[in-house]
């Protein structure tokens, strides 16, 4: 069992940054890809950017050269820069852990563990 706590959400003016970091209870990054999905009410949760045990690493398309997903090994931590943030980007972010770490994808269904989401807030 794996668990997620997200921080570093916030309120933030378009243009500006946010990190947000995902804490794990268990040591991670040998066994675990690990993702950021986001989600806006009414619609689908939407895959952001994962990363897999071996440090490779995917994005979406609307943020792709504006976030950045990394790992800090000795604390279990996985974060997600966010640059030149915008408005569409406001939404509820959820960290989540694949037991398939030697791969890693932006769907929901081959993650196994999630966290409880925290708010990014971006106004114009």
């Amino acid at each position: 069992q794996v668990q997620l706590v997200e921080s570093g959400g916030g309120s933030v003016q378009a243009g500006g940054s946010l990190r947000l970091s995902c804490a794990a209870s268990t040591y991670t990054s040998s066994s675990y890809s690990m993702g950021w999905f986001r989600q806006v009410p009414g619609k689908e949760r939407e895959g952001v950017a994962c990363r897999d045990r071996d440090g490779m690493t995917l994005y979406a398309r609307s943020v792709k050269g504006r976030f950045t997903i990394s790992q800090d090994n000795a604390k279990n931590t996985v974060y997600l820069q966010m640059n030149s943030l915008k408005p569409e980007d406001t939404a509820m972010y959820y960290c989540a852990a694949s037991a398939g770490g030697n791969w890693c994808g932006l769907w929901e269904s081959i993650y196994n563990y999630w966290g409880q989401g925290t708010q990014v807030t971006v106004s114009s």
